[in-house]
């Protein structure tokens, strides 16, 4: 495999230092930085940045749990189906999007390496499908409840994990390595802002994951536009109530998702941004303007759901690699896309490897098959 260029990315000094650490110590800030979807890894320069390197980072934050994924350990298998209603065909002359239904294979995730981690609002929440049309060609993606990626490189990546870990004592980051990460990245500080101020839904099934990253779309006849998407619930949007949690609840969003679908289907419009000229599609950090023309494409409904452990519908062996793509659905010049790429083959491989060593997933097949005791919709017991 050929090695992609250098992914290190720009360095400027960042005025204000001191205030921007305050907020950033702030344990939201924390989750959401230290855990924020596994979108950075990769195939870097061996001078720069190895695969290696990126999987001992995530270890070292998340602690070593053979078996499980190095980012999202945490998570739910699910299947359903993806109605398109043909608007995006002008779009892209991807299978996906003729008019019909195709099945998916999903995944439901925390952001973080600990599998056992306890359930809190803050912490970024994923939702990552596998379609798969006729033909063979299908499509993956992962999304985030979160409205931009905090960094715009492998190397800012990894050099979060590093400033961001907590003292084993504290608990907490030390301040001098975040102030001066923080004065090599003023992208992230700027990205802190926007996923500060995101609003948090109480709910899995009611959040809003985005994409995150452009792609570019290409239609039958050559067109090719910038692209970002995301999928919007059906599910009316219940503002998370910031209430504790006791320790009985550590699975308090997983419980409150298998309810929900054991209940009905759940639902999401997949709905696709489009870009204009200028609008950055290399630069995960910056979000679109308002107002770009966007294309609700159909729905994603979820009407099972598995615990990882299961026999039946795992999406364990799965890798949701963002480059596996049908004809139609293209990557653009975002150096994320490659760097995920990377860093989710090297979480395959490794817990592939250690199958025999794992533990077992916090939310275990009881779980899924009898559902949580007295839980409600909405998270609260």
């Amino acid at each position: 495999m050929n090695e992609p260029p250098d992914l290190s990315t720009r360095r400027a000094p960042l005025k204000g230092a001191t205030a921007l650490v305050r907020f950033a110590l702030i344990g939201v800030v924390l989750l959401v930085v230290v855990g924020a979807f596994g979108y950075v890894g990769g195939w870097f320069s061996p001078n720069r940045l190895t695969q290696d390197r990126m999987m001992d980072a995530f270890e070292a934050v998340g602690g070593d749990h053979p078996g499980f994924r190095r980012n999202h350990a945490k998570g739910l298998c699910v299947t359903g189906w993806f109605e398109s209603n043909g608007n995006a065909v002008a779009l892209s002359k991807a299978g996906v999007f003729t008019v019909g239904r195709i099945p998916l294979i999903g995944r439901f995730a925390l952001a973080g390496g600990m599998p056992s981690q306890s359930d809190k609002p803050a912490t970024v929440r994923s939702m990552a499908l596998r379609f798969l049309p006729p033909g063979g060609q299908e499509w993956r993606t992962g999304m985030n409840n979160i409205p931009v990626f905090p960094v715009n490189s492998a190397q800012g990546f990894y050099e979060q994990l590093l400033a961001f870990k907590p003292d084993p004592v504290s608990g907490k980051p030390d301040p001098a390595a975040v102030q001066d990460f923080l004065a090599g990245h003023p992208e992230t500080a700027r990205a802190m802002i926007l996923i500060r101020a995101r609003a948090v839904s109480s709910s899995f099934a009611d959040s809003t994951y985005n994409g995150l990253d452009a792609f570019r779309m290409v239609n039958a006849a050559g067109v090719s536009v910038p692209v970002r998407w995301a999928v919007v619930p059906l599910q009316e949007f219940v503002a998370d109530s910031g209430g504790q949690h006791t320790e009985a609840d550590k699975n308090y969003l997983f419980d409150d998702l298998i309810t929900r679908i054991q209940r009905q289907p759940q639902q999401w419009h997949l709905v696709i941004t489009v870009g204009q000229p200028g609008d950055p599609t290399d630069d995960a950090t910056q979000p679109w303007p308002e107002g770009r023309r966007q294309v609700d494409a159909g729905v994603v409904s979820i009407d099972h759901v598995y615990s990882e452990d299961s026999s039946t519908g795992s999406c364990t062996d799965i890798n949701y690699d963002p480059l596996v793509l049908p004809a139609g659905i293209e990557p653009s010049d975002d150096p994320l896309l490659s760097a995920r790429s990377s860093a989710y083959a090297g979480s395959f491989t490794l817990r592939a490897d250690e199958k025999q060593k794992k533990a077992p997933s916090a939310v275990t097949p009881r779980e899924v098959l009898q559902g949580p005791r007295e839980v409600q919709v909405g998270g609260t017991r």
